[in-house]
């Protein structure tokens, strides 16, 4: 007999020690969920930052500067001056930028046809300029897929909890705040969700914004300067 209650007790204790490495490892899942959100919200900001930074760097801070720019650099063009644009475009308040970087090039290899220099630069801006700002983007896009996904996660988990305490308390009952707090947890974590997403996805749309004025902005100006090169090349063409 004495047996018999020993293996019972053994028994009790087993599921006990089960029961709670369960709540711990639940614990450490609820834990993570956290974490993996804050982390989710900390990567989308830092790249919309990041984004935004870089976007400024390569633009104009206004139409107006931007036409000076192309005001200048015509005017050096006009008189075959091409040292002249290269010192201008080599200048700290312009090097960062898109525009100048690419009218550099474009006076660097003034021997080639106008077709090929524009082939040229149109792929150098894709690939320099627009493949960075767009990496930065997907990852913005990504935290914004990802938050409602863990916080979706969260739910579910919260609720499988909830529902196993009272399947495994069917007798006894179970304690409401025991419930409460994993169905807490499962809407929370929805929450937090859905608040880390929306913002991000004003921060994703604006970003794109900028991009495509970016892109707008480089097309447009690439036209006077390709026309005023093509005049300087005929010239010089003229002279020899």
């Amino acid at each position: 007999m004495n047996w018999l209650q020993n293996g019972a007790g053994f028994v009790f204790m087993l599921a006990q020690g089960q029961k709670v490495e369960a709540s711990f490892m639940m614990k450490v899942v609820e834990n993570s969920i956290w974490v993996a959100i804050a982390l989710c919200a900390m990567v989308g900001a830092f790249c919309g930052y990041l984004l935004f930074r870089r976007i400024k760097q390569k633009s104009f801070p206004g139409v107006a500067a931007e036409q000076t720019f192309l005001n200048d650099l015509g005017e050096c063009l006009d008189r075959n001056d091409f040292d002249e644009v290269l010192a201008m475009c080599d200048t700290p308040a312009l090097w960062n930028r898109a525009l100048p970087q690419l009218a550099t090039l474009a006076v660097q290899q003034r021997d080639r046809p106008i077709g090929k220099i524009r082939q040229m630069l149109m792929e150098r801006f894709e690939r320099d300029i627009m493949t960075g700002l767009d990496r930065l983007n997907n990852w913005i896009s990504t935290s914004i897929k990802t938050a409602p996904q863990l916080g979706l996660l969260g739910t579910v988990l919260g609720m499988i909890n909830a529902f196993s305490k009272i399947a495994g308390a069917s007798n006894s009952g179970v304690e409401p705040k025991e419930l409460a707090a994993d169905i807490s947890f499962a809407l929370w974590t929805t929450a937090a969700g859905m608040a880390i997403s929306i913002p991000l996805i004003v921060l994703n749309s604006a970003a794109q914004n900028r991009i495509n004025g970016l892109q707008e902005s480089v097309d447009e100006g690439l036209g006077p300067i390709l026309e005023d090169l093509a005049a300087a090349q005929n010239r010089a063409g003229g002279k020899a």
